[in-house]
């Protein structure tokens, strides 16, 4: 073969090749949102979706919720029929446990003359500056004790002494020494709450992985910032078990006050209710009190997610 024609041939080719490469230029398809330019504006490249988009996957949850729902009210439900209907159909005496219709009544006369309200009020504020004048002195001598050995060795047997006395038996100590006032009672409310924190603290902060504080040393972490970024966050779901415990006797404990020596509460009211045989009053008190244990249970295990966040659910 003749030079010249080699070279037309290798022409031809290239003049395929260039043809075949435009034409596959021309029928792919334009290019999408998703690989515009890094300057394209954002709406370009996330679409907004419909609103039925939006809202379709709420209506598909809905059948979980309610099945959810009725399985966790099923339990309660049981004990308000049986609670009912026992008093009834004479299973239990009427006298001592009426039906809860009229305990439920009794509690909405409470409530709109004001009683309930004021005793609430006089309870939750006696409560809750006892609870949280123990989280104020329990943390941070729980963190100081489980981190620091020498404070551990020096306030130890001194804190099993203490930790080992009901705080009902000590009711009239504080009573004999701080009156029959508020002070005594927010003060046996700090008691028996200090010891369920102090000691879910002092435990959070021993039982730290070991392997975390390592890491952190070897960055050559000053101590705040090993506190904060890993004993804290290490030490929260076990220190908020001791948290969510103080806040169940907080209010066990201070009732148990106000039976003995008050002129306003929760505990006044089921006593003097007691007393003055006025048993759906009564029962009325103690439903209240159970509303308020679960809610702000319910309230320490919301502060408990948001602080813990980090965490991996165990099924994830």
């Amino acid at each position: 073969m003749s030079p010249t024609a080699g070279t037309a041939t290798e022409k031809t080719t290239a003049l395929d090749s260039v043809s075949a490469a435009e034409s596959v230029r021309a029928s792919a398809p334009a290019p999408s949102a998703a690989s515009a330019p890094p300057g394209a504006s954002s709406s370009s490249r996330r679409p907004v979706r419909p609103r039925a988009a939006r809202v379709r996957p709420a209506v598909r949850r809905l059948p979980y919720l309610l099945v959810r729902g009725a399985t966790r009210s099923a339990a309660i439900v049981t004990l308000v029929l049986l609670w009912e209907t026992a008093p009834r159909l004479g299973l239990v005496d009427r006298t001592f446990l009426p039906p809860f219709s009229e305990v439920a009544r009794a509690w909405w006369e409470l409530a709109a003359d004001g009683q309930l309200a004021d005793n609430a009020r006089a309870s939750l504020v006696r409560s809750f500056s006892g609870f949280g004048l123990a989280v104020a002195v329990a943390v941070p001598l729980g963190l100081l004790i489980g981190w620091y050995r020498p404070v551990a060795d020096l306030l130890g047997p001194l804190l099993e002494v203490f930790r080992n006395t009901a705080a009902l038996a000590l009711l009239p100590v504080f009573v004999l020494l701080l009156g029959i006032g508020e002070t005594s009672k927010i003060s046996i409310v700090v008691y028996a709450c200090t010891w369920p924190i102090l000691l879910n603290t002092i435990s959070a902060v021993r039982n730290v992985d070991p392997t975390l504080l390592k890491l952190a040393k070897s960055m050559d972490l000053p101590a705040p910032r090993l506190f904060q970024k890993v004993i804290l966050p290490s030490a929260v779901p076990v220190m908020f078990t001791g948290i969510r415990l103080a806040g169940a006797v907080s209010i066990l404990v201070l009732v148990a006050a106000e039976m003995i020596g008050a002129k306003a509460g929760l505990g006044y009211l089921i006593n003097a209710s007691q007393y003055n045989f006025a048993i759906p009053q009564m029962y009325a008190g103690i439903i209240t009190i159970s509303a308020i244990g679960v809610a702000f249970n319910q309230f320490l295990v919301a502060v408990e997610r948001r602080l813990s966040s980090w965490r991996v659910p165990a099924g994830g």
